[in-house]
């Protein structure tokens, strides 16, 4: 610091010697106010090159060079989430890991996903701060990708522990479903009418202290109401086979009233172990949807209050639909299912989650499983694209 200082002075006089032309003196003077700014700017490069400018990721714009990539989390049809660390600021900077969420521009433009992709941005951004939900942090683009930042959740997707679990007890059970109602009503009812359309256990990952985090915004759309006050309707067929509501495999048009069917498949696959409808065929698991009720199994026990909410919430009239009919969230809590639940206790996460991600640090990544480093798809991003 005190080198920096310095050399912000100005130049002594006394280096200038004396006699000289006033032409000559001036000619030095410039030349050595030439090399004082060259200085300067080989100090900011060294202090760059050092690491010791703080680093903000949320207050500049950001280029895939700011950050380290240290390994994969996860890959999709056209994306990976990949753990990365700062390249440069402070000690303390380069310490904190994010997710980057990479998409390949060819794929996204070859799978019609352009539309998906501006609404996966525009809404993560839009409901970030929620205290179950992946916090957006920023996004920025080069000739072949696009990136979306975001915080890092290292206890690894809810379906592993429940695959390691076999199934959870109700407690669990309801510890997580009530999270995900609070999501909801957030979604649908603060949020102008949200549809995230692609519930499951994949999709929640756990936070350090065993907290639900939403992730995966990838087919989530902002729906809002008509002019008459009612949901407007949608059309395309996205999601997962096994947790697809009655009316997306209609194709008649569905509303935020999807995801509550959504959350009926996922409570019945937190208490069995599987979800109700499922086959090796997706068509066959539309046929059960459409034509099959819910049926329990004798093992194990479920509880009649927890079979109601299931029925409920799979309902094919949507009408009828628990989370659609009036009332919305508010008759979600007031079920039976949930009595005894302090719901602003839940907001605030007061209580640590029923499991405990065994994260060892902040950057600790061994909750996720090992893919390959590299995409298998290596097409070109032309001008026409």
């Amino acid at each position: 610091m005190a080198a920096t200082v310095a050399h912000s002075q100005p130049l002594p006089t006394a280096s200038i010697p004396v006699g000289l032309h006033p032409l000559q003196a001036k000619a030095m003077a410039a030349a050595a106010a030439a090399q004082q700014q060259q200085q300067q700017q080989q100090q900011q490069q060294m202090r760059k090159e050092n690491n010791s400018e703080p680093f903000d990721p949320a207050s500049r714009k950001l280029a895939l060079s700011d950050f380290q990539r240290v390994r994969t989390l996860g890959t999709g049809t056209f994306a990976r989430v990949c753990l990365v660390r700062p390249s440069h600021g402070t000690d303390e900077d380069r310490n904190k890991v994010y997710a980057l969420k990479i998409l390949r521009k060819t794929e996204v433009i070859k799978l019609k996903q352009i539309d998906h992709v501006r609404h996966e941005r525009q809404i993560l951004a839009d409901v970030s701060g929620h205290p179950f939900i992946t916090n957006f942090i920023g996004s920025f683009s080069d000739h072949d990708f696009l990136y979306i930042l975001l915080d890092y959740i290292p206890g690894g997707e809810l379906f592993t522990y429940l695959r390691k679990f076999r199934r959870f007890d109700e407690d669990m059970a309801r510890f997580y479903a009530a999270e995900i109602v609070l999501i909801l009503e957030y979604l649908h009812e603060q949020q102008g009418g949200i549809a995230y359309r692609d519930m499951k256990p994949e999709n929640l990952l756990l936070d350090e202290e065993g907290h639900i985090k939403l992730v995966d915004f990838g087919f989530a759309k902002r729906l809002g109401n008509n002019e008459n006050d009612h949901p407007v309707e949608t059309y395309t067929l996205c999601g997962t086979p096994e947790y697809l509501a009655p009316e997306v495999i209609h194709n008649n048009g569905h509303t935020t009233a999807v995801d509550w069917w959504a959350l009926g498949i996922l409570i019945y696959e937190f208490l069995t172990g599987y979800p109700p409808f499922w086959h090796q065929n997706p068509i066959e698991i539309y046929k059960q949807i459409v034509e099959k009720p819910v049926v329990f199994p004798q093992e194990p026990e479920i509880s009649d209050a927890a079979k109601d909410i299931i029925r409920q919430f799979c309902t094919v009239d949507r009408s009828r639909r628990l989370g659609n009919i009036s009332g919305g969230a508010a008759k979600v809590k007031a079920h039976p299912f949930f009595a005894g639940v302090d719901w602003e206790a839940v907001m605030q996460r007061r209580r640590k989650g029923p499991i405990i991600p065994p994260v060892r640090y902040p950057g600790d990544a061994q909750c996720f499983d090992i893919y390959p480093e590299e995409d298998a798809s290596r097409d070109e991003y032309t001008d026409e694209m």
